[in-house]
């Protein structure tokens, strides 16, 4: 039988405020991953932990453990969390609503004396946003995890050249346990990870529904450095057929691609086409013909098959766009990672939960990745939660309402009380 448990919404309340008044940059919150703002969130976070007595300690990488005993300290624990740095400019619960989740379940527990079978550990992930400051997925989480390979390391933070080792050292931490494979959090030890986020799409606030279950973390394939090569040439002089038109010719793929993606979709995929980045270079003017231009592109989807589906298409219309239109493609280096299907026991719980407190939900794929994904792949059962949201993420209009999160909150905790016995 379950307790009446209550998370502290309250003190989740009051810690969001305390972020957001450390972190705000004038337009938003930043909080840099392994930097002054990501610190600044840890330390407030921690002394908040520390106040309700819970066992706090950081690992050899940065992530802040915060620890509810349980009865049976040999038994594999149960983990609940997120991220606390950001994006530039972001928003204040992108990733701190799934860390103060956990904090709020643990204090209402220690509030009723609710003493769970196992311990609870409230984790604080570093570097979540990392692909907003370093070239990398999930440093944090994949560092604790043993999954961080020792090149990674020297990855270079986008604003200021220096390397993710440089960043740990000078945080107090040891890049040298990622040399050494070592791992905080293993199938051996971990029953469970479970990460409460945002979502970041319009879904459950299209749908009137405050709390979305999580079924995958989609894959994705990437080109983060990709360019178009033509010939920089006078723009009223140069007739059509004597062009070699860089920017026209990224259109074109752009189109060819979007083209694909309504097809895919028609025939049942799901997924998610992005140019991220489209443009020509300094060099370009208002009486010339664009020599170059660059792009980045993201394509992700739960179902690889879909993403690869989507790549072909590309793959198969470069060298047909560069014969025709005299330039050539440089794509650089693909990066990818794979899809991480969410734990359906876990799932199931977290239904069951919902039902019973009259949580209305939703069950829906993710369209971002999250650290839940790293955990996956470790082997460790990993499962997630999504709390309504106005406003989609990444940008400082992200609100949250705090009924939603309280309802979000109370699944959170229903489930981790049952899971712990």
């Amino acid at each position: 039988m379950l307790p009446n448990l209550t998370p502290d919404v309250a003190l989740a309340s009051k810690l969001f405020d305390e972020l957001r008044e450390a972190t705000f940059d004038g337009i938003g919150i930043t909080r840099d991953a392994y930097g002054e703002g990501e610190r600044r969130a840890h330390a407030i976070v921690r002394a908040a932990a520390e106040e309700i007595g819970l066992e706090c300690r950081a690992d050899p990488v940065g992530n802040l453990l915060m620890t509810l005993p349980g009865a049976d300290r040999a038994a594999k624990r149960v983990v609940l969390g997120s991220h606390l740095d950001s994006v530039a400019n972001g928003g204040n619960f992108d990733g701190a609503a799934g860390v103060l989740t956990g904090i709020a379940a643990v204090a209402g527990m220690k509030r009723a004396g609710f003493v769970p079978a196992r311990d609870i550990t409230v984790l604080a992930v570093r570097a979540e946003e990392a692909g907003s400051w370093f070239p990398i997925s999930y440093p944090g989480s994949r560092g604790a995890l043993g999954l961080l390979k020792a090149e990674e390391l020297q990855v270079k933070r986008q604003d200021n050249g220096r390397t993710l080792a440089d960043h740990m050292r000078a945080e107090g931490f040891d890049p040298g346990f990622v040399e050494a494979g070592g791992r905080t959090f293993s199938a051996a030890d971990t029953a469970a990870f479970l990460e409460l986020h945002i979502e970041q799409g319009p879904v459950l606030e299209g749908e009137g529904v405050p709390v979305g279950i999580v079924t995958g973390i989609p894959g994705s394939r990437r080109l983060r450095a990709a360019r178009v090569l033509g010939e920089y040439n006078h723009s009223g002089a140069t007739p059509r057929k004597y062009r070699r038109d860089a920017a026209i010719a990224l259109a074109e793929l752009a189109f060819r691609c979007d083209e694909r993606w309504v097809e895919l979709e028609a025939q049942g995929h799901r997924l998610v086409v992005t140019f991220c980045v489209m443009g020509t270079t300094a060099d370009a003017g208002f009486t010339k013909i664009a020599g170059e231009a660059q792009f980045q592109l993201d394509v992700r989807s739960v179902n690889p098959h879909s993403v690869d589906a989507l790549m072909e298409t590309l793959y198969e219309a470069v060298p047909e766009i560069e014969a025709r239109r005299g330039v050539k493609f440089e794509l650089g280096r693909e990066t990818t990672s794979r899809a991480a299907p969410m734990d359906a026991g876990i799932q199931a719980g977290l239904i069951r939960a919902a039902d019973e407190l009259g949580v209305k939900h939703l069950s829906m794929a993710s369209g971002a990745g999250h650290d839940a994904a790293a955990f996956a792949m470790a082997g460790i059962p990993a499962a997630m939660i999504f709390v309504r949201n106005q406003h989609g993420s990444h940008n400082p209009k992200e609100a949250m309402r705090m009924d939603d999160f309280a309802s979000a909150c109370a699944v959170v905790q229903r489930w981790v009380a049952g899971a712990s016995l």
